[in-house]
């Protein structure tokens, strides 16, 4: 167990916690959530130590050993792969150490042979028997193979190198185990893989995801970082977000009957007592829910961009027809024959393991670049907006501000308290829409092309990654405007949640052909004879 007393922290004149007082117990996982800037990371850091808190303090049970997911990918370059997950345990890896510095010695006297005993059983306390075959089975679940185990990590890619240190953090069954982001670079079986790993985990987690879908399939409760508190709520993301939601409608409607609210709160537990996560927790899960009051609600400070996208004119039957597409870049055929029909009402999900591909499709269909051969041809009553991936040129113009990058892009030069007016709803407000636009985070630029998208009245969306570098809130506000949108799109996203909620097709690209399915992303997921086809398309 870990327990947190009167834990604050400032940076200069900003209190980013004060006072928070919190524990958390063996057999859950906390999903930690807060705004960016919340300070959700640098509470990971002191809880595992590696910061002082100001004031107050945080107490691990005596014994009890803590694993946190490094965040520096060239800590370890010239170690082996399985030494480095074996790395996870430091007191294990200590004793092997030990144990082997011994047994080279060439003069082995008495001393080092009670030495060696010592450690021999402290090793088998430490199941440092089964250390190489636990560390080599982490590794495949997380799609390392074996050839690279023995390798130097130096010679592993960068989402390789995310792997083997999250299976560092995994190795060993720590008693607590902090992660922060653990999701970012995985691909969706390691994805899988972990959360089957983590909702299967009997000790402590806490762990910081921008993934809903994770949070809401390994959660048994949410630490909402709000205010300068922690608020802990029972139950997974979607029951924070529906929760918090609920008490900002209760909030407004005070005039209500406290009854007419307490029997609005007993349906929405009732709704979400039966979604466990965790199967073997869900009785206990319910009761803690069942006594859930109204004064245990509260409204959330966060804020919520508007994004709504509105088609200009109506899409007809003819949208888009794609024959043949092909493409070569530096030598490696990306694109190979592709072909489809885009139809009315198309939600189209891009998926498949090659980035390029995808991204090459995008930048292909919206007229940044030619195919080496084929032809796509969009319908007449159709218009386009897209969202590239890469949208750094957008931006080279370090003299406007927001407002003049948006009028940029306004088809009928809308005055300026129109454009200020639809920045604030993108929650740029008063002199931020005054800042320039070269100077701006990674999520404020998502949300200024997100603005400019909508500005077009495009009746066709193509997407790519376009909750890359966005907060819970943005994405989820994204995600919700997308799911109302009533033209048709095609978009690429790693959020399963995303994809899920907006997809009506999936057309997934492969290296030797595509597979194109009328059907939902978690239906295609589980289609067994989909999966087979995948498995040879793939070799």
């Amino acid at each position: 167990m870990i327990t947190v007393n009167n834990v604050g922290l400032r940076f200069g004149e900003r209190k980013l916690f004060e006072d928070i007082n919190i524990k958390f117990t063996p057999g859950n996982c906390y999903g930690l959530i807060g705004a960016n800037g919340a300070g959700k990371s640098t509470f990971l850091k002191i809880l595992s130590g590696e910061l002082d808190a100001q004031t107050g303090d945080v107490h691990v049970t005596p014994g009890e050993r803590l694993a946190v997911l490094k965040q520096n990918h060239f800590e370890f370059e010239e170690e082996e792969v399985l030494k480095v997950v074996i790395m996870g345990h430091t007191r294990l890896f200590e004793v092997m150490q030990e144990k082997e510095a011994i047994y080279m010695k060439a003069d082995f006297s008495d001393e080092d042979g009670m030495r060696a005993a010592e450690l021999e059983g402290e090793f088998a306390e430490l199941n440092g028997w089964e250390a190489e075959s636990e560390a080599a089975i982490l590794l495949k679940g997380l799609g390392i193979e074996e050839e690279l185990h023995t390798k130097k990590m130096a010679e592993l890619t960068g989402a390789e190198k995310v792997k083997v240190l999250l299976a560092q953090a995994l190795f060993g069954k720590p008693d607590i185990l902090l992660l922060d982001e653990p999701t970012n670079h995985l691909d969706l079986k390691a994805i899988q893989w972990l959360e089957e790993f983590l909702i299967n985990f009997e000790n402590t987690v806490i762990v910081v995801s921008h993934d809903r879908h994770f949070l809401n399939k390994v959660c048994t409760h949410i630490a909402d970082l709000d205010f300068g508190k922690i608020q802990l709520y029972v139950g997974n993301y979607d029951f924070w977000y529906e929760s918090s939601q609920l008490a900002q409608k209760m909030a407004q409607e005070s005039n209500k009957k406290k009854e007419e609210k307490i029997k609005e709160l007993q349906s929405f537990i009732a709704r979400f007592s039966a979604n466990a996560s965790k199967s073997k927790q869900a009785t206990s899960r319910k009761k803690l829910l069942d006594k859930i009051s109204l004064d245990d609600i509260k409204p959330s400070s966060r804020k919520y961009p508007y994004v709504h996208f509105t088609p200009e004119r109506e899409i007809g039957n003819d949208l888009l027809r794609v024959e043949g597409l092909t493409k070569t870049i530096d030598g490696v055929k990306v694109l190979d024959n592709i072909s489809f029909i885009m139809n009315k009402d198309d939600k189209i999900a891009l998926v498949g393991q090659n980035e390029v591909a995808k991204t090459t499709l995008f930048k292909i269909l919206a007229g940044e670049m030619e195919p080496d051969s084929g032809s796509f041809k969009w319908g007449v009553t159709t218009s386009q907006s897209y969202f590239p991936k890469d949208n750094s040129s957008y931006f080279e113009n370090g003299d406007l501000n927001l407002v003049d990058w948006l009028r940029q892009y306004s088809p009928n030069d809308q005055s300026e308290s129109f454009l200020r007016g639809f920045l604030g709803r993108m929650l740029f407000s008063g002199e931020e829409v005054l800042k320039k636009a070269n100077v701006l985070s990674g999520g404020e630029k998502v949300r200024c092309m997100l603005s400019k998208m909508m500005l077009s009245g495009a009746n066709v969306l193509l997407l790519d990654e376009p909750t890359n570098h966005l907060d819970l809130e943005s994405i989820t506000a994204v995600n919700n405007g997308l799911i109302r949108f009533k033209g048709s799109m095609i978009f690429a996203s790693h959020d399963h949640q995303f994809i899920q909620t907006i997809a009506n097709r999936i057309i997934e690209l492969t290296p030797n052909g595509m597979i194109d399915k009328v059907m939902t992303y978690d239906e295609y997921l589980e289609n067994n004879d989909i999966q087979k086809q995948l498995e040879q398309l793939y070799k």
